[in-house]
C-alpha cells in the first residue's frame, strides 16, 4: 500500500502505563473500515520500567501483525498530577519509539482536536467520541473497551487530517 497511495492503514494509539489502547483502521476508497482494536493490560506489573517495555513490545508486535503505514498517538493531557503526566509521557515514548523503529511515521493529536475532528467540538465527552466512533466505523454495538475507542478516535482523526492535508496541499 505504502503512506502516498490511495488506501492507507492507520495504527492509534491511546497511551497510558496501566492500559494503553490501540485502534487500526484501514481507508479504502474515502470509506474507513475497521482492522482491529482492542488494550494493552500492564496487569499487575508494578514496576515502571516493566510496562514501558511491555508497551514497547505490544505496540512493535501490532506494527508486525498488521503492517500499518502509519501511526497518531494522542499528546499528553496535562494535569495536576505531574507523576501521572510523566509516567503518561514516558508511555507515549515507549509506543512513539516502537513505531519509529518500524519507520513508521507517527503524528501527534490533542485530545481537543481528536474530539474536535470526530464530532465538531473540542469538549465533546467521552461518550459522543465513541458514538461517532462506532457509526463512523459501522459498528451498531461496540464491545471494546473506552482505550481502545479513544484509539479509534485518534486512527479517525488522522485520516481526516490527512485527506484535509491532501485536499488542501498544505
Amino acid at each position: 500500500m505504502g503512506a502516498d497511495s490511495k488506501d492507507v492503514c492507520v495504527l492509534g494509539i491511546d497511551p497510558g502505563s496501566r492500559v494503553t489502547g490501540f485502534g487500526i483502521v484501514r481507508e479504502v476508497s474515502g470509506c474507513a473500515r475497521l482492522v482491529e482494536t482492542g488494550t494493552l493490560r500492564m496487569g499487575s506489573e508494578k514496576n515502571l520500567g516493566r510496562r514501558l517495555g511491555k508497551i514497547y513490545e505490544g505496540i512493535a508486535a501490532l506494527v508486525e501483525k498488521y503492517q500499518p503505514d502509519e501511526a497518531a498517538i494522542e499528546n499528553v493531557f496535562v494535569s495536576k498530577n505531574t507523576m501521572s503526566a510523566l509516567k503518561l509521557g514516558q508511555a507515549r515514548g515507549a509506543a512513539i519509539a516502537a513505531c519509529a523503529v518500524a519507520g513508521l511515521p507517527v503524528s501527534e493529536y490533542e485530545p481537543t482536536k481528536v474530539k474536535q475532528a470526530l464530532v465538531g467540538t473540542g469538549r465533546a465527552q467521552k461518550s459522543q467520541v465513541a458514538f461517532m466512533v462506532a457509526q463512523i466505523l459501522g459498528v451498531p454495538k461496540p464491545d471494546w473497551a473506552e482505550d481502545a475507542s479513544d484509539a479509534l478516535g485518534i486512527a479517525l482523526c488522522h485520516l481526516n487530517m490527512r485527506r484535509m492535508k491532501r485536499l488542501t496541499g498544505l
